[in-house]
C-alpha cells in the first residue's frame, strides 16, 4: 500500500510518515522533529588547533632541509613527504578560512620539501 500525499499529490512509500516531495504529514497528528541545519561559515573555528597544524607541517616539511644542513644526513629529507598530510587534510574542508590556511601551509610544505631535495641531491 502506498500513501498519497493530500496536499500535492506525490505517491510514497508505505513507510513514509511524511510526504518526500513536500514534506506534509501523511498521518494526522504527527509532527516533525526540530533540527538545526549549519553551514560551514557558522562554526567556530579553533585557532589552537590551526597554530598547532602550522607547527606540524612546518616541522614535517623543513626537518629534511634544516638535519641536511647541520648533520648532512641525506636520507632525512624522505621524511618531509609528511609535511603534505596535514595541508591537503585542510585544503579538503568546506570552510573557506580553513581551506585559505590549508593552501598557505601546502605552499609552505612546497618550499620546505624542495629545499630538502636540493640539500640531499647536493
Amino acid at each position: 500500500m502506498t500513501r498519497q500525499c493530500e496536499k500535492c499529490g506525490f505517491v510514497n512509500q508505505d513507510d513514509y510518515d511524511f510526504c518526500a516531495k513536500c514534506g506534509n504529514p501523511l498521518i494526522e497528528g504527527v509532527q516533525p522533529k526540530n533540527f538545526v541545519v549549519l553551514k560551514p561559515e557558522d562554526y567556530k573555528i579553533n585557532t589552537k588547533a590551526i597554530i598547532i597544524s602550522y607547527i606540524v607541517t612546518i616541522f614535517l616539511s623543513w626537518s629534511g632541509f634544516i638535519i641536511g644542513l647541520l648533520f648532512k644526513n641525506n636520507r632525512m629529507a624522505a621524511v618531509t613527504f609528511f609535511g603534505f598530510f596535514m595541508p591537503f587534510y585542510l585544503v579538503q574542508s568546506r570552510h573557506p578560512t580553513i581551506r585559505k590556511h590549508g593552501i598557505i601551509q601546502l605552499i609552505i610544505s612546497l618550499i620546505g620539501i624542495s629545499l630538502s631535495f636540493y640539500v640531499m641531491l647536493h
